[in-house]
């Protein structure tokens, strides 16, 4: 029986296990290999790691806790969870093992949920990017196109006008703006294009919806004070669980989960 099973080894689920083992927790890190920005080249805003690559970080993060031995690692997706009557969780991987333990956090991201656009999965993470934050530095100035409509195709256009005054809305159809928004985008300078989109040239929660987590509008698990959800043991930490999904942010979260989780443990331990 693990203390914490750590579904997710991503900069937040990392980052939680780093945390945990310096508290002497046995700990299972369960990863599946497939990191949400496989696909970049760079990340950035992460102070002293700024322009690394992303499996660099994760390399790092690995090699620096492979001196705490109660965290042990299993290179494995896990397809099934639940929590059992007695408060404590089970977790199956791919290959039918199965692991046990007091606390479960959720580390797996999300899946970014792709146009089926001839060209866009081959230029994603290249040209093609869905964070200004991440990647907007990099295209300061440079002509940029969004893809989207409604409220998010006019937020995102209006947001990118801090990295680029040359923005084009590209709407694939109505553009699903009233006119209060289209005037906003002409005052800004910013054309909108509702031709349709035929080519370009140049991940989900599973896990936590299967144990019956509360989800936000925006489709992430709704969580509490350091990343605790409404299921007594049970954390999500990272992109799945927050609406600003940076990969600093991931590590924070990480880090509060296991402080939360360390001192939940805690008080079970003391008599």
């Amino acid at each position: 029986m693990y203390d914490v099973i750590i579904v997710g080894a991503g900069p937040a689920g990392l980052s939680a296990a780093l945390v945990l083992g310096r508290c002497r927790r046995r700990v299972l890190v369960c990863d599946s290999g497939r990191p949400r920005n496989a696909a970049s080249q760079a990340l950035h805003g992460y102070l002293t790691r700024d322009g690394i690559a992303p499996v660099e970080l994760l390399r790092i993060g690995r090699d620096q806790l492979r001196q705490y031995d109660t965290i042990d690692w299993q290179d494995a997706e896990v397809v099934e969870a639940e929590c059992r009557p007695d408060r404590r969780f089970r977790v199956a991987l791919t290959d039918g093992r199965e692991f046990a333990s007091r606390k479960l956090l959720i580390a797996t991201g999300v899946v970014d949920s792709l146009p089926e656009i001839d060209g866009f999965r081959d230029l994603f993470g290249r040209s093609v990017f869905h964070c200004p934050y991440c990647d907007g530095w990099e295209l300061r100035d440079e002509p940029l196109a969004v893809y989207g409509r409604g409220a998010r195709g006019l937020g995102l256009s209006l947001e990118l006008i801090g990295w680029s005054r040359d923005i084009v809305l590209c709407t694939d159809g109505p553009p699903e703006i009233d006119a209060d928004g289209r005037e906003r985008l002409a005052r800004n300078g910013i054309a909108v294009r509702q031709d349709r989109v035929d080519r370009l040239e140049g991940r989900d929660s599973r896990l936590a919806l299967r144990l019956g987590c509360e989800f936000n509008e925006k489709g992430t698990v709704r969580t509490g004070k350091y990343e605790a959800t409404h299921l007594p043991g049970l954390y999500v930490a990272g992109d799945a669980s927050r609406a600003v999904q940076w990969v600093v942010v991931a590590a924070a979260e990480g880090a509060e989960a296991a402080f939360a989780i360390n001192t939940d443990l805690l008080r079970e331990d003391l008599k």
